[in-house]
């Protein structure tokens, strides 16, 4: 069964950096999407960045320029390089990846257990 490890959450301060690591294992055919969610206090889960298999990349528009997705496809694991934070980033954040497990089943989403990100002074 595949499953998703996430790290690298914590508290820090407005303008810090954090690094949040996503690692998938289990029986994995191929990867497809990969992307990251966060999910405020009494918001809904929304989409924060996207990393197609090709490379592509896509971010909401209040992270552009601050956040990074990037993988290492050795390593199956997605990141989520997250720089000049402000408190309104402060969320649970949920890794989320699209995996075929074998060449005869179709793809499905597997999600991350969510890591907590509290920007505050």
């Amino acid at each position: 069964q595949v499953q998703l490890v996430e790290s690298g959450g914590g508290l820090v301060q407005p303008g810090g950096s954090l690094r949040l690591s996503c690692a998938a294992s289990g029986r994995i055919f191929s990867i497809n999407a990969m992307g990251w969610y966060r999910q405020a206090p009494g918001k809904e889960r929304e989409l924060v960045a996207t990393l197609t298999s090709a490379g592509s990349t896509n971010y909401i528009e209040s992270v552009k320029g601050r956040f990074t997705i990037s993988r290492d496809n050795a390593k199956k694991t997605v990141y989520l390089q997250m720089n000049s934070l402000k408190p309104e980033d402060t969320a649970v954040y949920y890794c989320n990846v699209d995996v075929t497990i074998y060449p005869g089943l179709p793809m499905r989403s597997y999600w991350g257990q969510g890591t907590q990100v509290t920007v505050s002074s």
